[in-house]
């Protein structure tokens, strides 16, 4: 599927559409992405900021999309764990962008090509539009070579 129509189909994604969160952009080579969270009443915590799960909601599958589309149909990816540092509230809409680099991904192949799981950390900042941090998010990734292409 090209980039820019999951990107259309992700904004439709009922937790997405719901909750604010926009995909801006997906890179039609998958090795970046972008993501907003407006602020709206119906996504407000009790003290008016940024819902604390809608923050993690924004970032949860991007590290993972990016890494598998990377790598391709002979590796499993799975998302295996994330936290989130809520590092100060967000009164605004926030952004979050993600960029794989080509030599990430060489090393988790690399890592991966006799068969072993590999995790691997990876890291978002949540930012206001003036670049003030609002969270960092971190997810690790699971990878491993699907058994018939060793």
């Amino acid at each position: 599927m090209k980039a820019s129509t999951f990107r259309r189909l992700l904004n439709l994604w009922p937790p997405f559409l719901c909750n604010g969160i926009r995909v801006r952009q997906v890179s039609e080579d998958w090795t970046e992405a972008s993501v907003v969270l407006r602020l709206r009443p119906w996504n407000r915590n009790y003290v008016r900021t940024q819902f604390g799960g809608n923050l993690f909601a924004m970032v949860d599958p991007f590290w993972m999309l990016l890494v598998m589309h990377q790598l391709g149909d002979d590796y499993y990816v799975w998302d295996k764990a994330g936290a989130i540092d809520f590092v100060a509230p967000g009164r605004e809409d926030v952004y979050a962008h993600f960029r794989l680099d080509s030599a990430v991904v060489e090393e988790l192949r690399t890592a991966a090509a006799g068969g072993e799981k590999v995790l691997r950390w990876f890291e978002t900042e949540v930012v206001t539009a003036s670049g003030e941090v609002v969270a960092r998010v971190r997810k690790q990734i699971y990878v491993r070579l699907k058994p018939k292409a060793r």
